[in-house]
This record gives structure tokens, C-alpha cells and sequence, in this order.
């Protein structure tokens, strides 16, 4: 019922909104401003293979459209996710205030090429997408997540903000500011 009343789009939408409004402010201030977003709702929404699985989240095995179920990483593959439109839109302003745009995701890395094709699909532009690495030594997302935002800290940008529907997307610093976007569906940790 979230869903489908409006209140999450609302709510998604007030949270982005805050978001552009804080990298309008600060980008300007910084040498070499960057936002860090994660993919799965945040960038883009995978609702419709949650839906066809009563809203379970089904990780591995195919997806079937018709009938259900719909395994996410099979779904992911097929590159038939929605951008969520306000996070589209803080990517297309801040590319115009001349921030970097990194995608920072746990998707494996065999979905490199469907997961940049999906964003690219649906109007996204980015600096560099990051997935899991071959060798997974990462403990948890938390761990995994927060060692890619130091090495694009290391690179000498300066994260005005990262933006996820996790709080494992956000812990473990390197950002300036935080965004944790509403995801009533699951919860990783």
C-alpha cells in the first residue's frame, strides 16, 4: 500500500530533493566535487520483479515476467529496470555543476555490461560505475561500499554526499553528508 498510495514516491522524492538542494550549495565550494549513489532503489527500481514475487526478495533462479517468480539477479540481467526519475534528475544537475557521478553497487560482477546498459537506457550518465570485484572479500556492504568511497576520496574528490536506500550503502564515512532513501520492501546489512 506504500507503493502503490503515492507516499513512497513522495517520500523518495522529498529525500532527492533535499539532495540536489545540498549539492546545488556545495559543489561550488569544492575542487573536485563527487556523489556517490547506489543502483537498486536508488538509481533504479526492480518494484516490478519484487511485485511478481509477493514482494519476497528472491535473490537467485530465473524470472519469469508472466507468472512469477522473478529471481533479481536474473531480473537485473535482463537491464529492465525503471530509473527512479528524481534521482535522474540529481545526476543530469549535478553533471551540469561539473560534479562526478559514481555508481557504487553490490551487484556481482557479471552484470557489468547489463547493469551499464540498463542505466544508460534510462537517461543515466556517470563517471564510473563500481560493482563487487571478482574475489568478494568484502565482509559485508558496509565494509565493501565505504573502501570505494575512500579510494575516490584518494583520487582527490571531495564526496558531497552519497545517497542510498541502505544504511549499509551510507556507514563507514567518506562523505560529507548522508541521503537514506526509503525502501520498505527489504533491508541489507
Amino acid at each position: 500500500r506504500y507503493i502503490d498510495s503515492g507516499r513512497y514516491a513522495a517520500d523518495f522524492a522529498h529525500v532527492v530533493a533535499a539532495a540536489t538542494a545540498w549539492v546545488e550549495k556545495h559543489a561550488p565550494q569544492v575542487q573536485r566535487p563527487a556523489i556517490v549513489l547506489d543502483i537498486d532503489e536508488t538509481s533504479l527500481s526492480n518494484w516490478q520483479a519484487y511485485r511478481l514475487n509477493r514482494w519476497a526478495r528472491i535473490l537467485y533462479g530465473p524470472c519469469d515476467l508472466e507468472r512469477g517468480p522473478c529471481g533479481i539477479r536474473a531480473w537485473q540481467a535482463m537491464g529492465q529496470s525503471i530509473a527512479l526519475v528524481p534521482t535522474r534528475d540529481l545526476v543530469d544537475r549535478a553533471r551540469a555543476l561539473g560534479v562526478a557521478v559514481f555508481f557504487v553497487s553490490g551487484r556481482p560482477p557479471e552484470l557489468r555490461e547489463a547493469t551499464e546498459r540498463n542505466l544508460r537506457d534510462q537517461g543515466f550518465a556517470w563517471t564510473e560505475v563500481v560493482l563487487l570485484p571478482e574475489d568478494r572479500q568484502f565482509k559485508n556492504a558496509v565494509e565493501f561500499k565505504s573502501a570505494q568511497r575512500h579510494h575516490i576520496a584518494e583520487q582527490g574528490y571531495t564526496i558531497l554526499l552519497s545517497m542510498g536506500d541502505q544504511q549499509s550503502d551510507l556507514d563507514g564515512g567518506y562523505a560529507e553528508r548522508t541521503f537514506k532513501l526509503p525502501n520498505p520492501v527489504y533491508f541489507l546489512p
